[in-house]
């Protein structure tokens, strides 16, 4: 026997020993991969979805005033029905303009709100009528080319018509009425009456979340009577809750640290956008109106 025979034997055996205790580890690694794969395709993320957005949107509805849909709608479009986001982001809205209101009550417009609110309930009829008689990307796409237009001309620092009163009140109620009971978004012309007037950011805050709550507890009655409040709504609203409570003290700080100024930028240009996304939609709707037809 030649003596390197027998090292290279043990050597060769070592070789194939270490090998095959490695060996093992590979399907180890595997198995634990796609556990964590697993997990992660088996996990709903439709909760934290909608509680993160609820988050956000209350947070800009709290520190402006307005501007919950521009977050809210587009994002909840892709994890819930329309059915069930809806009702979910009226609660919501009911939660943050008692809220508000209870905290700031002392700063709200009561005049202004209250023939907003009444003016309103007159719209709401003349909705009705509008959905069924003018096509949805006239109203639509007409509105949103007058708040886009509104709102450029005012970032572009031109001088804009100031309100000194109630008078016209009527008729932002009324249009905001109007599209309400048509489309379910009568935000707009209540934030371009609020920039009409020059409210300070803790009035233009406080009075719109009085026309907000009144407003929408009737929407949540009209969901209830149609059948739309149901189990799943009130669980996605009830998981939605504890972030709600604490976007509305954060965004009551950002609105404080707001002079007038910065606060009518942010508010523009939520207007801008909001003008956009309506001149979007109409275009939508009517090229599906084509298609369908």
């Amino acid at each position: 026997m030649v003596p390197g025979d027998r090292l290279g034997g043990r050597t060769v055996h070592r070789l194939h020993s270490a090998r095959s205790s490695r060996s093992p580890l590979k399907p180890t690694v595997d198995l634990r991969t796609g556990a964590i794969a697993s997990i992660v395709l088996h996990v709903n993320w439709v909760p934290p979805l909608v509680v993160a957005v609820f988050f956000l949107a209350t947070l800009v509805r709290s520190a402006l005033g307005f501007g919950e849909a521009l977050v809210a709608v587009p994002l909840l479009a892709f994890v819930l029905p329309v059915q069930v986001a809806a009702p979910v982001a009226v609660l919501v809205s009911i939660t943050v303009s008692t809220v508000v209101v209870a905290q700031d009550w002392r700063h709200i417009h009561v005049g202004s709100a209250i023939w907003l609110v009444s003016s309103t309930l007159l719209g709401i009829p003349l909705g009705l009528v509008v959905i069924h008689h003018v096509p949805e990307p006239v109203v639509k796409g007409a509105l949103g080319v007058l708040v886009c237009g509104f709102a450029a001309f005012a970032l572009l620092g031109r001088t804009i018509y100031e309100l000194t009163n109630d008078r016209l009140a009527w008729l932002f109620g009324v249009t905001a009425g109007v599209l309400g009971g048509a489309y379910g978004m009568n935000g707009p012309p209540l934030v371009v009456y609020g920039t009409l007037r020059r409210w300070s950011p803790e009035r233009f805050r406080a009075t719109l979340q009085g026309y907000f709550l009144p407003a929408s507890l009737l929407g949540m009655i009209g969901y209830w009577a149609a059948g739309l409040w149901t189990p799943r709504v009130s669980r996605y609203y009830l998981l939605s809750l504890p972030t709600v409570l604490l976007a509305i003290p954060l965004g009551r700080v950002v609105n404080r640290r707001l002079d007038a100024y910065r606060f009518l930028v942010y508010v523009h240009a939520g207007l801008l956008a909001s003008g956009a996304g309506l001149v979007l939609q109409a275009v939508a709707t009517w090229i599906a109106h084509r298609s369908d037809g």
